[in-house]
Formats: C-alpha cells, structure tokens, sequence
C-alpha cells in the first residue's frame, strides 16, 4: 500500500478494512496499519474492547471507524460494507481475517452443527467481507483483498477435519478470485499464519513450533500484502512445513498422521456439548 508512513491528512490516507478486529491477528493489523497512517474500518462482533482500544490510541477521530457485525450474518455484513463505502469510500485494502478455531469429529451428529459454524465464518464470512467492495474496486481500478488462511490448509489433520476444510477452502477461494481479477487492478493476497499467540490458541494443549507474537506476524503480513504478495507463510519455517506436508506421499501422510490422533483438537464442555470460541472479534 502507497502511501502510508509521513503525514497524511486523514480524508486522503489509505483505508484498511478489517474483519475479526477486536483481537489477535486483527487487532495486530489493525494496530500496525494505524501506526503507519493508514485509516481503518474495523469490523467486530464485540466492539466494546474495540472502542476502549481506539479510545487509548488518542488518534483523530476520523482515521478510525468501528462496525459491529458477525461475519456469518451476511445482511448486517453487507449492510456495514454499504456504510463503509458511503462514509468512508471504497477501501484500499480488505481483510477478511475473522475466523474460529475448533475440533470436530465427524463421527458424532452433534459436531455437524460445529461443522457448519466453521465453514460459515471462515468461508462464507469471506465471501461476505469481500463481495461488497469487488466492483468498486474493479470500477476504481485498483485495491487489495486478503484471505487469512493457515498452515493447516496444507492437509488433512485427524481431529481438525472442520479447521482444515475451511482453510483450504480459503486458499483455494482466494486462487480462483485471482485469476478472475487478473487484469483489473485487484490483487487477491492470501496470508498463511502458522501458530500465532492469539485467543484461538491459547488453549492448544499440543506443542506449537514457531509459535510467534501476533504483533511479529503483523509486522511481516503488512509488507507482504503491500507487495500484492499472491501467497505468503509467516513464519517462514512453516512455508518449509507446508510444502514438505504438501508434498508427502498420501500413504506416507496417513501413517504419520495416523499416530497423531492424540493431538486431536478438542473443545467440549461435556460429551454431546458443543463449546465453540468465538470468532476473532
């Protein structure tokens, strides 16, 4: 993104949209883009954290914008990408980065619900975040979309059958995104966090390799999406993990894996009751 870094009045600087705002990795982005000058739409579900955040930062008042939505509420999403668009205008850069965490096991009819809540924040909420702002940015002839994926879309992880779908299914979303918009100015950008220190993983009771700061994986997102960057891991020992987990054998991969069911994510209050996080923000 051009021109962020000196002194820029508030009406002419970028604007950053921002799904899952209110922690973890969008509160880190959120915070990096506004130390940088940018303006910021920030979307969350809880907004009171937000506010009081926003409120210490003692910036202008025009820089920074707040929306409360769910992003697997489709109509509240859209219509707070319509005011967006009609008190901020069309954003230079949109971060669908609201998404939850949770382990399901297909063999139990109760985690079908669980099912359904992970492919409706992490895939459709995309869908939703980045719809409103395709055609005028199309119109304009230029922007950034970003998908917030995982390592975990490299394959299919025993406990994290939920987890792993959606996130390959954002990679994959965002690929076919890219070639529809070659040529028009819009750059679609898929960020691949590893393990990153948030509330989604605060709770892992599995060893985390690279685990790292949310404000350290902000630091090097930021960069990467300015370049348009088609597809980045952060870390980038975990790009090495990603293509070695790619590029494995499937036979291979299911007998590693395989002895791995211990490691099953699990978030149950009790057998036949859901306890799902929220999404981030």
């Amino acid at each position: 993104m051009s021109g962020l870094g000196g002194p820029t009045p508030a009406s002419a600087a970028p604007l950053v949209f921002i799904t899952g705002a209110s922690s973890g990795i969008g509160l880190a982005l959120a915070r990096r883009y506004l130390a940088q000058g940018a303006r910021l739409a920030l979307v969350a579900r809880r907004t009171d954290a937000l506010q009081a955040w926003v409120a210490q930062q003692g910036t202008d008042a025009a820089r920074v914008a707040i929306y409360q939505a769910d992003v697997r509420d489709t109509g509240t999403l859209s219509a707070v990408a319509a005011r967006c668009l009609a008190e901020q205008g069309v954003p230079d850069t949109v971060i669908a980065n609201a998404g939850i965490s949770v382990g399901v096991d297909l063999a139990l009819a109760e985690d079908l619900p669980v099912l359904r809540d992970l492919y409706e924040t992490n895939v459709l909420g995309m869908a939703a975040t980045f719809q409103p702002f395709i055609g005028p940015m199309v119109q304009r002839g230029r922007g950034t979309l970003v998908g917030v994926a995982s390592v975990a879309a490299a394959r299919g992880l025993p406990g994290h059958a939920g987890y792993c779908g959606t996130k390959a299914a954002v990679v994959q979303m965002c690929e076919t995104l890219r070639g529809e918009l070659r040529g028009q100015g819009v750059k679609v950008v898929t960020l691949t966090p590893g393990y990153v220190d948030t509330p989604l993983t605060a709770h892992n009771d599995y060893p985390m390799p690279f685990l790292m700061d949310a404000d350290a994986f902000a630091a090097r997102a930021v960069p990467a999406i300015e370049q348009g960057a088609r597809f980045t891991v952060i870390p980038w020992p975990m790009g090495v993990v990603y293509a070695v987990l790619r590029a494995l054998p499937r036979g291979l991969f299911d007998a590693v894996v395989g002895a791995q069911k211990h490691r099953k994510k699990r978030r149950r209050e009790a057998p036949g009751q859901g306890k799902i996080p929220p999404s981030a923000g």
